[in-house]
Order: C-alpha cells, then sequence, then structure tokens
C-alpha cells in the first residue's frame, strides 16, 4: 500500500545492515513515523506497547526480534530466552505464537554459525507469505462485494461495516478485513464503509480511516455503538471484521466490541464475515469463550485519550474523573454460530470445525 507516492510494507529489514523498521502506529493518524528496532528487546517492547498492531504483523515482528536475537548471539540459551520473552509480550493474538514456533523448528537444529543468516531469510519468507496471504483472501472477499453490489442493481455503493483496524497496517501488507474492501475498490466496485471508532484506543477512528482515505475508499466514522441502529435502518449491507485467534470450531476473538456487533448483524439479518489468514487459526482450541486468554490492558487507555490540538500539538488529556477505576479488556469472543463465514486465503467456509477441515484437511490431526 501507499503513503503518499510511496510503496510500503508495515515491517522490513534494512538493506544495509542487521535492523529491522517498522511504522510506529502510535503517531498515526497526526504523523508519520518510521521506528528502528536494534534488538529482540526492542521488537519486545514494540509488540507490547502497540507500536506493531494485529496479529499477523505482530507474528511477523516476532519473527524478526528471534532474526534479531540471532545477530547478536545465536547460542541456544539466547534462542531460549528470547523466544519465551517475545511469545509473553501479548497473549491473545495466536499469530506470534506461531511465527516464533516456525522460527524456533527452522533454528534449533542449525548450528549457531548457520542461524543469523538462516533465520533473517526465515523472517523475510513469513512477511512474504503474510502478503501472498493475505492478497489471495481479499480476492475471496472483494467477489463478496461484488455480488452484493450485483443483487442490489448495482444502483448504489455497498455499505460495509468493520470493526477496529484490520487493515494494512494490522499485516504486512494488505490486510485482513480490509483486504476485500480494497479489492473491491480498485476492481471498480462502489464501496462505502462505516468506520467505528472502536474503543479503548480508538484503532478504527485513527488507523482504518487513515488507511481508507490513502487508498480513496469512502467511509464515515461513526462511534461504537451506532452499528446497530444502521443495520436497523438498512444501511449495512455486510459486516468483515478480523479476529486475532479462532478456533478450530469457527469462535473468532477480535476487539473489544465485535460481539456486540455479531448480535446486531444476527437481529437484523446481516451477514457477518470474519477474513482471516490461517495463521490465526488455533487448532488446538475449541471453545473460544472459555478457553482464549483475553488480554487486559491498563486503564489508561481508557481514562485518557491522545490527538491533536488545534494548534498541531499532539497531547494526552483525562476524560474521566479522577478515582474512578476503568476495566480494559482488550477483546472479546464471537461464538460461531453468529458468523455467517470465514473468509479465508483458501476461499469461504463456513464458521464450524467441519468448514475450516473443508480448506485445511492438514489440520485434522492438530
Amino acid at each position: 500500500m501507499k503513503i503518499g507516492d510511496t510503496p510500503f510494507r508495515t515491517i522490513w529489514p534494512d538493506r544495509d545492515g542487521p535492523s529491522v523498521h517498522v511504522i510506529d502506529q502510535r503517531a498515526l493518524p497526526h504523523r508519520f513515523v518510521v521506528a528502528t528496532l536494534r534488538s529482540w528487546q526492542e521488537a519486545a517492547t514494540a509488540i507490547r506497547d502497540m507500536t506493531v498492531r494485529g496479529a499477523p504483523l505482530i507474528g511477523a515482528t516476532g519473527a524478526y526480534g528471534l532474526a534479531l536475537a540471532m545477530q547478536a548471539d545465536p547460542s541456544d540459551a539466547a534462542l531460549a530466552e528470547s523466544f519465551q520473552h517475545l511469545l509473553g509480550t501479548r497473549p491473545t493474538a495466536v499469530n506470534l505464537r506461531w511465527g516464533l514456533e516456525r522460527m524456533r523448528r527452522l533454528l534449533q537444529p542449525l548450528r549457531p554459525d548457520q542461524r543469523r543468516d538462516a533465520a533473517y531469510a526465515e523472517a523475510a519468507a513469513i512477511a512474504d507469505d503474510d502478503v501472498a496471504v493475505c492478497s489471495a483472501l481479499g480476492q475471496h472477499g472483494a467477489d463478496l462485494i461484488a455480488q452484493a453490489w450485483t443483487d442490489a442493481g448495482r444502483s448504489r455503493p455497498i455499505n460495509v461495516l468493520t470493526h477496529c483496524n484490520a487493515g494494512w497496517l494490522a499485516t504486512v501488507d494488505w490486510g485482513t478485513a480490509l483486504a476485500p474492501i480494497y479489492k473491491a475498490h480498485r476492481a471498480g466496485v462502489p464501496v462505502h464503509v462505516w468506520v467505528d471508532e472502536t474503543r479503548p484506543r480508538n484503532q478504527g477512528a485513527s488507523l482504518t480511516a487513515y488507511e481508507l482515505a490513502a487508498e480513496g475508499v469512502p467511509h464515515t466514522i461513526v462511534v461504537d455503538n451506532v452499528g446497530g441502529h444502521l443495520m436497523q435502518h438498512g444501511s449495512v449491507d455486510l459486516c468483515i471484521v478480523g479476529t486475532d485467534r479462532t478456533t478450530r470450531t469457527g469462535d473468532v476473538c477480535n476487539k473489544i466490541g465485535t460481539y456486540l456487533k455479531a448480535l446486531a448483524a444476527h437481529d437484523n439479518g446481516v451477514p457477518f464475515y470474519v477474513a482471516l489468514p490461517s495463521s490465526t487459526v488455533d487448532w488446538h482450541m475449541r471453545d473460544g469463550v472459555r478457553e482464549i486468554p483475553i488480554e487486559e490492558r491498563e486503564a489508561a487507555e481508557v481514562t485518557h485519550m491522545t490527538g491533536e490540538t488545534e494548534a498541531g500539538d499532539i497531547a494526552t488529556v483525562r476524560v474521566t474523573p479522577k478515582g474512578s477505576p476503568a476495566l480494559n479488556y482488550g477483546f472479546d469472543v464471537t461464538p460461531a454460530r453468529l458468523v455467517t463465514g470465514l473468509i479465508t486465503e483458501r476461499g469461504l467456509c463456513e464458521a464450524s470445525e467441519a468448514g475450516l477441515l473443508s480448506l485445511f484437511p492438514q489440520a485434522a490431526a492438530a
């Protein structure tokens, strides 16, 4: 995707050295800042403090974090230490474990002097794979949007509601939930996107809107609780969201508030789709509500907000009374029964174990 006229991925290695560059999402949408990671500790911090966000990008950042570790010290002890610390940075998104375990499987059998180059090559392969997967699932989702446009008589734009940010900033490129929208828009299908602001960190209002504006996709930012009202009045043709972890039975874990959108969609007969790369499926979990660890983040993400003043300064202000506690869950789980279908790199399937295994039969033994 492009920032101005310059194409960017969200993470890339330095051409002339071992460091890795990422887009600092904390500065968006008001500033475009590139951060440089020079150690696995800095990669861990970038994941933990949400310099990088989105399950696929977190997985790629973890992979490059291990590469940085092997650059500094390719010993077995350093591999084990960096693996465990990186794994503990974000508990909910399964891509982090997936990427780290893929790296460890490759690196452990190698001699220490072989690990550095192999680690950078494998991290680059993980990033390239993510781009290809997101592009493929984007095309499958774009076909759904195009069909909705045809069903509507091609007389008006198709209104898509999304929640949180699942665009290219959440992946290495293209995105998950936004990839179908980008593909449909570029194919000439008129699309309008309802962008949930998405509390507590406003990633919809800041990141999704930023991406859509850069791509020229018509969109409107709405507060989180408007979605049900829009559906009641026929203003939403379909919902597409992303997911940080999906169970083998089709339960999906996404940014807090997704479950409520799925309930409203179900009540109003609005199709509710989830776009995901297969790396986001946790084949070892069956009951998302009971088994998926839900990240609880610091209260300041709710009690304070950061934005740009009229003078152009960036400021953080308190929006709640002093002394009032805040509970800040980052995710919730939407049961499979509320999901119309899963959009993957191999096509569309039912949100169920049978549906997922119809596309990924190799996972049957997991």
